[in-house]
């Protein structure tokens, strides 16, 4: 029980940081279905950028797009709420309104070319970008609505399996407890044992069986091309910003004396490093924010190389089709079979990337709570 409600505490943490941050998002999403759109009215047939190919699948959007067939497009929308700073009003609706940026509502238009593409702007009497501040984007994304489908799968299986070991500690487990026993036991004995300490270790456990799931689980789901999974949770570096933030907060909120104290005055260092200027003291605090970027860098850049690399192999059977349809349909062969190959390597790397984040962030925690003598 105590481990769904922490699951639940640090996912609303994630939320709370992401809804902003989605707004100024590294890569924006355009949906798929407006080019098509624009196709449709212009009768020319756009020449095929795999630029725009890659990161239309692996940014955010306002709404999700599941399948298109002919010139039917089905996407799920989402809400979106804005608040205008030129006008001092708050604006809630669905993002269906906007029509895939074919159409304004409420004097919001969603940009879908330039360099506000995927932003939401207002717009004048004439149909033109308002001068002025862009509105306050609080919608919630694709990713977002990920983020929550993930913790409504982990608050399923775990409450159930904390219920059971509180009503009977000593029964065997059986069923998907079983699995989830291995896994639990795995943290605790190779991850919080050995970096945290027999003293101190289950305190943290809470906290890293936590970030351990939720990334291995959201790793896994963004592997699957199926509505409602498929979404770049982990790939997206607010998220990954977001849980670097947490195993910081860990750190700073437990840390000891002789860790403060080891920042402060660094034994074993000449004066001259201390005062009059605290060099020491400025390169240890530097190192200790380094850490944590180290966390959100490490696991953003790995899974999103990984969906780079998968939308690249698929775009080699565009880009040869284009030159000779049997070049494409050559291609097409050597293409499933590297993805295949790559999609069980992702498999390994999502459970890999997972260890990664959880291990150094016990190990963090272990170097901050360790007696200094």
């Amino acid at each position: 029980m105590k481990l769904g409600v922490s699951i639940l505490s640090l996912m609303l943490w994630v939320n709370l940081f992401a809804f902003p941050a989605q707004a100024e998002e590294i890569f924006e999403a355009v949906d798929q279905s407006e080019q098509h759109h624009t196709a449709e009215h212009t009768n020319q047939s756009e020449e095929f950028n795999a630029g725009d190919f890659i990161f239309d699948h692996i940014g955010d959007a306002h709404d999700w797009h599941i399948v298109t067939i002919g010139d039917k497009h089905i996407s799920v929308p989402l809400p979106i709420i804005l608040f205008s700073r030129t006008r001092g009003q708050l604006f809630t609706f669905w993002s269906s309104k906007f029509h895939h940026g074919q159409n304004t509502y409420k004097g919001f238009k969603l940009v879908t070319q330039g360099d506000l593409k995927g932003k939401i702007v207002e717009i004048d009497e004439h149909h033109n970008i308002a001068d002025g501040p862009l509105p306050l984007d609080f919608s919630i994304k694709k990713n977002v609505v990920a983020i929550f489908f993930s913790i409504i799968i982990l608050l399923i299986v775990f409450i159930p399996i904390g219920n059971k070991y509180k009503a009977a500690p000593h029964r065997a487990p059986t069923g998907i407890q079983s699995l989830m026993e291995n896994l639990i036991l795995f943290v605790r004995d190779d991850i919080a044992k050995p970096s945290i300490g027999e003293k101190n270790y289950l305190k943290f456990m809470p906290y890293l069986l936590s970030i351990f799931f939720f990334i291995w689980l959201n790793n896994l789901l963004g592997l699957i091309p199926i509505f409602p999974a498929g979404a770049n949770v982990t790939g997206n570096i607010a998220v990954t910003l977001v849980l670097a933030l947490a195993t910081l907060l860990t750190i700073l909120i437990n840390a000891n004396k002789g860790f403060w104290k080891h920042i402060v005055n660094t034994p074993g260092v000449p004066v001259f490093l201390k005062l009059p200027v605290p060099i020491m003291p400025i390169v240890e605090a530097a190192s200790w924010l380094i850490k944590p970027a180290v966390l959100m860098i490490r696991l953003f850049a790995n899974i999103l190389a990984g969906h780079i690399i998968a939308m690249v192999l698929f775009s080699l059977i565009f880009i040869f089709g284009a030159v000779n349809v049997y070049f494409g349909f050559g291609i097409s062969f050597v293409t499933v079979l590297l993805t295949v190959f790559m999609s069980v390597l992702e498999l390994l790397v999502a459970f890999i990337q997972a260890f990664v984040f959880t291990m150094l962030s016990a190990l963090f925690i272990g170097m901050a709570t360790a007696d200094h003598h």
